[in-house]
């Protein structure tokens, strides 16, 4: 055995949960990311992490390494872990993104963020096999690729009505003589209808190859949606700032609004002021409990660049002339 163990190596105890193994799993990969890290060991210890983590986060695996700790002499003479994690799986070379699918296949403007903070991605032919054996035992030659994270923009149309995406990637496919090439792909994806921000989609076998006989990892995307300035979103809730004139304010008018939920008839209400909101119950993204949208109302005063503009402004001025504001 090593001197330090799987569990000194994540540096949690023993009897830690599996929800406390991850949790320090990913500040360990944030930390020690040999894209953002400036230890100059960082390859190596990516790989021990991730070949540590591989182990105690499956329960069978786990109860096995267990054992073997109990008792280093019961014949665990191969180890654990199988592959070098520093033995390069292979990451993902990505060339471009769609920006959104129509006619053709047009590829946009880069909505992808190389953003992976489970596995070492984005710096060639890198990777972990992890050790995970498809077997279910240690030490195997059939090993399951490492999943890999990225992010995908999409527009926020795309949300409230749900969308087709592509995307052209390098695949890595491992040859007999343990080197990896790389294949072009393009993926299509479904955008589901009703996704928020920071949800995933999962393509299943799209991640890093396999070692061996071992099926290739997933690819998970984290989706960032793309909106106009005038629009922030919370969770489901869609918040969206509307200009309206000082008459329709004061007086209170039925205008029409162009929003993501389609262009709406909306009543300002009488004596309305800049920031107040309008709720528009169940307008907001689609998801399984919709969202509501929510318009900020924005009183914009016309520019004065006429002469009866300026008298009219000039009567409106004499006709509240009793009127104190606070300042």
């Amino acid at each position: 055995m090593a001197e330090k163990n799987y569990y000194d190596i994540l540096g949690v105890k023993k009897d830690a949960s599996a929800a406390d193994i991850k949790k320090r799993y990913r500040k360990l990969v944030r930390q020690y990311h040999p894209d953002v890290s400036d230890d100059p060991d960082a390859d190596n210890k990516i790989a021990e992490i991730n070949n540590a983590y591989e182990t105690i986060r499956d329960k069978e695996k786990r109860a096995e390494y267990d054992a073997m700790l109990d008792n280093p002499f019961a014949g665990q003479s191969g180890g654990f872990g199988g592959q070098s994690a520093s033995g390069g799986q292979g990451g993902y070379r990505w060339e471009d993104i769609k920006d959104q699918f129509g006619e053709g296949e047009a590829y946009g403007d880069g909505g992808f963020r190389f953003d992976d903070i489970f596995s070492a991605f984005g710096r060639g032919a890198r990777g972990s096999a992890g050790g995970q054996s498809q077997r279910g035992g240690f030490g195997s030659q059939d090993s399951k690729g490492q999943d890999q994270h990225a992010e995908i923009t999409v527009d926020l149309a795309s949300v409230y009505n749900g969308d087709d995406y592509s995307i052209k990637l390098n695949v890595p496919i491992r040859q007999p003589n343990g080197s990896v090439e790389y294949d072009n792909k393009t993926l299509k994806i479904k955008i589901p209808k009703g996704i928020t921000d920071g949800k995933q989609i999962r393509l299943a076998g799209q991640g890093a190859a396999g070692i061996g006989g071992g099926k290739n990892g997933d690819l998970f995307l984290k989706v960032k949606i793309r909106h106009a300035d005038n629009i922030r979103i919370e969770g489901a809730d869609v918040y969206q700032t509307v200009n309206i004139a000082p008459w329709e304010a004061a007086l209170g008018e039925k205008i029409n609004v162009s929003t993501p939920a389609g262009t709406l008839a909306v009543t300002v209400p009488k004596n309305s002021k800049s920031g107040s909101n309008l709720r528009l119950k169940g307008k907001g993204i689609p998801a399984k409990q919709a969202g509501d949208l929510y318009l900020t109302l924005n009183i914009v005063n016309p520019d004065i660049s006429t002469e009866a503009a300026t008298q009219a402004y000039e009567q409106l001025k004499q006709a509240f002339a009793d009127i104190n504001i606070s300042r």
